[in-house]
């Protein structure tokens, strides 16, 4: 069940070959997102369990999910870019019925990731699918 968004990007890794490039591709993602204001980087939309320094700030209009995302690493900020994609613009009932990781393995990225990033995604995951359940 992933959204439009999403099978782009899964059609844009099926066409490059080589893990570098998806690499460059989800860098350039994370490069997209426009930054969090300081102000909205406080503990409540903090991620804890990333090793990076991760803030999600969720928004749910006329039933549908969204959210905000920033990093201090380039790579996190493209996975979060990734997740956006995944996620955004779903009824806020949906996502909970995601299964994120099976459409992140279309992309190969728990191959091609360190276990503090695989777990720092599992962490992004959960807070995104806590804030729909709490919100649903």
């Amino acid at each position: 069940m992933a959204t439009p968004a999403f099978e782009e990007i899964a059609e844009t890794f099926e066409f490059l070959d080589d893990w570098e490039d998806r690499y460059r591709h989800v860098i350039e993602m994370g490069r997209t997102l426009e930054p969090l204001e300081d102000a909205l980087k406080v503990p409540a939309t903090k991620v804890e369990g990333c090793a990076s320094q991760v803030w999600l700030m969720p928004r749910i209009e006329d039933g549908r999910f969204d959210f905000r995302g920033d990093s201090d690493a380039i790579i996190v900020k493209g996975l979060i870019a990734i997740l956006h994609a995944l996620y955004s613009g779903l009824r806020v009932s949906e996502v909970t019925g995601v299964d994120a990781q099976a459409e992140l393995r279309r992309l190969g990225l728990e191959e091609h990731l360190s276990s503090q990033r695989s777990n720092g995604v599992r962490a992004m995951i959960e807070r995104i699918r806590s804030t729909a359940a709490s919100a649903g």
